[in-house]
């Protein structure tokens, strides 16, 4: 048995037709979602009453989503900006018995140069503990390759070492975790003079 094959047209029209159709054995009509319906249709005037009332809804939870995020940018801006501010609050408290010995040192009234040289070598530690509680290592390249990125070459000497080797270091570098603070002045090697 053959059958003609269903138009969209008339699938649409089968199903107008059962929405519109009343059931024949007393039963509710049946809504869009299945569910039974007892309410008469709404009026176009109740209709939108019912779409203002959401749309005031949405706009009011849209307003308050709008003054959250400014709230929230704001926000992050004083955390920003405060970072900045105290960002080295850490190495200045590191740094104030520093300044607490070198001014009892000036304070002293009589010192030979022996209790001076032990206390400078006493601040000095201090100051190497401070730096290495914030990650300021020193750059000390004595006998390396010369690294621009990490050196400063002040003069190239003839040398018997190998071409680009640090010869000397005049002033050490430093460098914060990866970053270098000041580079290293260095003189360095050119190989061998060629007589």
């Amino acid at each position: 048995m053959s059958q003609d094959p269903v138009t969209p047209q008339d699938a649409a029209g089968d199903a107008s037709t059962n929405a519109n159709a009343s059931p024949a054995d007393g039963t509710q009509a049946q809504t869009q979602n299945g569910e039974a319906s007892n309410a008469a249709p709404l009026t176009l005037e109740q209709q939108l009453q019912q779409a203002e009332a959401k749309a005031s809804e949405h706009h009011d939870a849209w307003l308050r989503a709008k003054a959250e995020t400014e709230n929230m940018r704001k926000r992050a801006l004083l955390d920003v900006a405060s970072a900045h501010k105290y960002a080295v609050e850490g190495m200045a408290s590191e740094l104030l018995p520093v300044r607490d010995s070198l001014e009892a040192t000036l304070a002293a009234e009589k010192v030979d140069l022996d209790t001076l040289r032990s206390g400078v070598e006493l601040t000095l530690k201090q100051l190497v503990a401070a730096f290495d509680k914030v990650q300021i290592k020193p750059i000390n390249p004595q006998g390396e390759k010369f690294d621009p990125h990490r050196h400063q070459a002040i003069s190239m000497l003839p040398s018997e070492q190998e071409a680009n080797t640090v010869l000397t270091v005049l002033q050490a570098g430093y460098q914060l975790h990866e970053r270098v603070v000041r580079p290293a002045l260095v003189t360095v090697s050119k190989g061998p003079d060629k007589a």
